[in-house]
C-alpha cells in the first residue's frame, strides 16, 4: 500500500522570525564578509549630544578638561584636531591614528599638574595628589584591526630630568583587550629613586600587567563608535603596600589591582602627570584612524557625560545589505534592561533621534513622564532594519549617560 504524503505550507505571516537576524556575529559584516547579502550589522549609539553645562566646569575636584573644540596648552602636544569626527554634535577630537608600519602615531597629549617639577606649563600647581581619576572617550575607525601598544598612563615625575617614582600604564593586553601595567621607580620600601630618566625601564620594578579587560576595545566589533574609558590610581601609604589601580570601560568595572607598592616610602611628589598616547610597539598593521575626546582629570570619580532630560542620540553609520530602512532605540535605567524607560518609534530619514514624546514613549518607571529623571544614570541600545526587510539584533546595553 502506498503511503500518502502531505506538503505542509506555512504562511509567511506566522514566521516573522525569518525577518530577524539571530546568532552571535551573524550580522557583523566586519567579522563575517558574507553578511552583506543577509542582514544589517548590529549598530551602536555613536555618541550623544552633551549638555552645554557639564558638571566638571564647576567641580573643584577637576584638574583638567579638554573637549578638543579648540587648542589648549599642554606640557607636550602633537597631532591636530579633527572637526569631522567628534563625540556629539559639535566640537572636535584629538587625532591619534596610524599609518601602515607606524610605531609613533599621529597624536599625544601630556598634562602636568600639582607638584610637577617645572616652573611653567603646570595646572593646579603646588598641590599634592595621592589619588587621581581620569576619563576619556576613544573611537577606533570602523573595521579597526590590531592592538596598539599604548593608550594612556599616569605617573609621578620627581626631578627636572624626569625621573619617575611610579607609573600606572593602561596598555594593550592580549588580543584586543587593555590591561593595567603598574611600575615602581623606587628601591623597595625606601625613599630612594631608582630611575635616572623618563621611561628608564631597566630601573623600574614592574608589578605585573594584569588583568586583561573583558571589553575588547580594539576589536572590529567595538569599532566605529565612542567608548568611555576611566582609570584610577591611588598611591600606597609610605612604607606600606596598599596602593591600587582600577579600570572601567563603557561604565563597567573591568580591572583592578590592590596591595601595590608604587613608591616605597617616598612622599615628596604625588601623581602629577597624565598622558594620552599613540604608540604601537610592533608597528601599525594598516593605515587607520583613532580619536580621543572629552578628556577629564579629577581627584574624584568622574563617570560618563551629562545630557539634557530629553537627550539626542546619534547612531553609527549603516553597514549591511541594500540601504537602511529604519532604526529604533531603547533606554533603560539599568545595565540589564530590566527597566526600559523609553522606546522610540521607527526612525527613518535621520541619523539622530531626540528621546521625547514626539519620537516615542516613556515606559517602565518613567511611564507618564515627558523626560528622563534628573541626576539618574541611563543606558542605550539600538537596532536597525535593512531595505530587504530584515532587522539586526539589538545591540548590547551601552553608552551610559547621566541627566542634568
Amino acid at each position: 500500500m502506498k503511503k500518502a504524503y502531505q506538503i505542509l505550507i506555512i504562511p509567511l505571516f506566522i514566521m516573522p522570525f525569518f525577518l530577524c537576524c539571530k546568532g552571535e556575529g551573524t550580522n557583523d559584516p566586519v567579522n563575517n564578509p558574507d553578511v552583506d547579502t543577509i542582514c544589517p550589522s548590529i549598530p551602536h549609539i555613536h555618541s550623544l549630544e552633551t549638555d552645554p553645562d557639564q558638571p566638571h566646569e564647576s567641580d573643584t575636584n577637576v584638574i583638567w578638561y579638554d573637549d578638543f573644540s579648540g587648542v589648549k596648552s599642554y606640557l607636550e602636544s602633537t597631532g591636530g584636531l579633527d572637526y569631522s569626527e567628534t563625540f556629539g554634535k559639535t566640537g572636535g577630537s584629538m587625532k591619534a591614528g596610524f599609518k601602515l608600519g607606524d610605531i609613533a602615531g599621529e597624536g599625544n597629549r601630556k598634562v602636568a599638574f600639582g607638584d610637577f617639577p617645572s616652573e611653567s606649563g603646570v595646572v593646579k600647581s603646588n598641590r599634592h595628589f595621592d589619588e587621581i581619576y581620569w576619563r576619556f572617550y576613544v573611537n577606533h575607525q570602523y573595521g579597526w584591526q590590531g592592538a596598539p601598544g599604548k593608550m594612556t598612563r599616569a605617573t609621578s615625575i620627581v626631578s627636572e630630568t624626569w625621573q619617575q617614582s611610579m607609573i600606572m600604564h593602561v596598555w594593550s593586553g592580549n588580543g584586543n583587550s587593555i590591561t593595567l601595567d603598574p611600575a615602581s621607580g623606587v628601591y623597595g620600601q625606601t625613599d630612594s629613586i631608582r630611575t635616572t630618566k623618563y621611561n628608564d625601564f631597566e630601573n623600574l620594578s614592574w608589578l605585573g600587567n594584569k588583568p586583561e579587560s573583558v571589553f575588547q576595545i580594539s576589536s572590529a566589533s567595538e569599532s566605529g563608535y565612542w567608548v568611555m574609558v576611566e582609570a584610577a590610581v591611588k598611591l600606597n601609604t609610605p612604607g606600606l603596600s596598599d596602593g591600587s589601580c582600577r579600570l572601567w570601560i563603557d561604565g563597567m568595572p573591568d580591572g583592578e589591582r590592590t596591595n601595590l607598592n608604587f613608591r616605597g616610602s617616598y612622599s615628596k611628589h604625588g601623581i602629577n602627570a597624565i598622558f594620552l598616547e599613540s604608540y604601537w610597539n610592533s608597528g601599525a598593521v594598516k593605515t587607520e584612524e583613532r580619536w580621543f575626546d572629552n578628556f577629564i582629570i579629577s581627584a574624584r570619580p568622574i563617570g560618563p557625560v551629562t545630557c539634557q532630560p530629553n537627550p539626542t542620540l546619534f547612531k553609527t553609520i549603516y553597514h549591511g545589505p541594500g540601504t537602511m530602512e529604519a532604526w529604533e532605540i531603547e533606554l533603560a535605567s539599568d545595565r540589564e534592561g530590566n527597566d526600559v524607560v523609553y522606546r522610540s518609534g521607527k526612525i527613518k530619514e535621520s541619523a539622530s533621534v531626540k528621546a521625547d514624546t514626539n519620537n516615542g514613549s516613556f515606559a517602565g518607571s518613567a511611564t507618564g513622564d515627558t523626560q528622563l529623571k534628573s541626576g539618574s544614570l541611563f543606558y542605550c541600545r539600538v537596532r536597525q532594519k535593512s531595505s530587504n526587510g530584515r532587522w539586526s539584533e539589538w545591540s548590547k546595553w551601552h553608552q551610559p549617560f547621566t541627566v542634568s
